[in-house]
């Protein structure tokens, strides 16, 4: 049995005989290279796990060529050390093995959405997922999670740095997916442990007053469905832009001038009803196809596919502004609509039912919202929904829409086609 340094000269001078031939290192025990008659050289690694009396294994280190003599000498090192830690190198490579297909970051993420997400976060894994896919994926690839860092992390993270909200979100994500897999056994801690979130974003308190109101409802007389009567309805019921958007005919019920949100759709997985003032039918009426005065019982109300909910808000929202912006130029004297989103018309809605008069809690009931009103104590014992005066609320504020588009010193006739135009 040869032994010598496994080292280049080594290597290169051996040559193969009629059967293997083995040459053993002489300063790492169980490191050695074996010759076979076809002339290929493998290193190798011999050893022992539980005494003398432990049967003998052997662990292929890999081919000559593929592997230079100075780089199988250090994972033979490696595998020595594995070794008297009372580790089997064979186990081990397996485990590894298994962390590359099992633990690989995009497909464990693809498990974390419908394991995880889809169970615990049913109202915005959808936003969970895409964050995922648009942020983590491409930075993270197919490594293993115990091999992820907090440098992964914030390299996932750089690219939302500016996107205040995004950024925390895809924070918050990315900590219950790496909670879940400790969860589930599969990391030992999570890379997050002791990060701090990001900022939260500042709250935000812009809302339209009554001209800016006034040009984005004509700028939506430019536009064509489905978004001129969805940013319409936004703005008449105050509902979430996600919750108009899927709006289905089902949840619609003319006889009785009332929408049924369901939980499954609202954002914060509260039931809502939201009655619908004259102007809100009128919008319906419109885009129902069948006679006047009939809805169709079920399908999608916004859609270009007939499939899916409508999408692109930013881009018909950009001809929103282009098309306010040529009317506030217009004006007598002219008005700039400040730079606004979709989501201020809730605000708006709720700053207009506070100059009409309106109760906090019922503006909160309108929103859907679960606050001070209606959480806690008061959310258990007091059970009033506030419809008769949510609707009340909603009317008032349809006719004072009415009176925007169509001053009283004007007519005292308000068109409701004059309005949806």
């Amino acid at each position: 049995m040869a032994t010598g340094t496994i080292n280049k000269s080594s290597v290169d001078a051996a040559q193969p005989g009629a059967t293997d031939k083995m040459l053993w290192d002489d300063k790492i025990k169980g490191f050695g290279m074996k010759v076979t008659p076809a002339g290929a050289k493998i290193y190798l690694f011999q050893y022992r796990i539980g005494g003398r009396g432990a049967k003998t294994r052997r662990f292929t280190i890999g081919k000559h060529g593929a592997l230079t003599p100075d780089k199988a000498r250090r994972e033979a090192d490696r595998i020595h050390i594995l070794v008297r830690q009372g580790i089997d190198p064979q186990a081990e490579k397996q485990e590894r093995q298994r962390k590359a297909i099992d633990l690989a970051f995009s497909d464990y993420a693809d498990r974390f959405v419908g394991e995880c997400l889809k169970v615990r976060w049913k109202r915005s894994h959808k936003d969970g997922e895409s964050l995922l896919r648009l942020y983590a994926k491409p930075v993270l690839g197919s490594k293993p999670l115990p091999d992820i860092t907090r440098a992964d992390i914030r390299a996932v993270l750089a690219p939302a740095r500016r996107k205040v909200a995004t950024c925390r979100n895809l924070f918050a994500v990315l900590r219950r997916l790496f909670r879940w897999a400790v969860s589930e056994g599969d990391l030992h801690s999570s890379p997050l442990d002791g990060v701090e979130a990001p900022a939260l974003p500042q709250k935000r308190d812009r809302f339209l007053s009554d001209d800016e109101l006034r040009l984005v409802w004509q700028g939506t007389g430019k536009m064509e469905y489905p978004f001129a009567p969805l940013f319409r309805l936004l703005i008449i019921t105050g509902q979430r832009v996600e919750e108009v958007a899927g709006l289905d005919w089902s949840e619609l019920h003319r006889s009785s001038a009332m929408w049924s949100l369901p939980a499954d759709r609202a954002k914060n997985g509260e039931a809502s009803q939201v009655p619908l003032s004259d102007l809100a039918i009128a919008e319906m009426d419109a885009l129902s196809k069948g006679k006047k005065g009939k809805w169709p019982r079920s399908g999608l109300v916004f859609t270009t596919t007939g499939e899916t909910a409508v999408s692109g808000f930013s881009r018909a929202k950009a001809r929103v502004d282009k098309e306010a912006a040529k009317l506030g130029a217009k004006e007598e004297e002219p008005i700039t609509v400040a730079p606004w989103r979709l989501h201020d018309l809730r605000r708006t809605l709720a700053t207009g039912m506070q100059r009409l008069g309106v109760r906090f809690e019922v503006t909160e009931a309108i929103l859907n919202h679960v606050s001070g009103a209606k959480s806690g104590v008061a959310g258990v014992y007091q059970r009033h929904d506030w419809g008769p005066e949510k609707r009340s609320a909603l009317d008032a504020w349809a006719e004072h829409i009415g009176k925007l588009l169509n001053p009283p010193d004007k007519t005292n006739v308000v068109s409701l086609d004059a309005m949806r135009a």
